[in-house]
């Protein structure tokens, strides 16, 4: 009986992917850009008067909770 035997080069394997630094400051990168816009939400719906608050749905009570502050995404 003849068995098939075959190697893979080395060159061939990739290395395993491991959260670095780069892919951590990336992350938090994102994040802090989330928030940016979060608070830039949250200001301009604290701007509008309450009729603009009611022409778009809201008021003033909705706007001060999180549900609202984060559906312009």
């Amino acid at each position: 009986m003849h068995s098939s035997h075959f190697t893979i080069p080395a060159s061939n394997i990739r290395p395993s992917r491991r959260p670095g630094l780069l892919s951590a400051a990336a992350t938090a990168v994102r994040w802090l850009g989330r928030k940016i816009s979060e608070w830039r939400n949250y200001n301009a719906l604290m701007e509008l008067s309450d009729d603009q608050l009611k022409d778009v749905g809201l008021s003033r009570g909705q706007t001060e909770s999180d549900v609202h502050v984060y559906s312009r995404y």
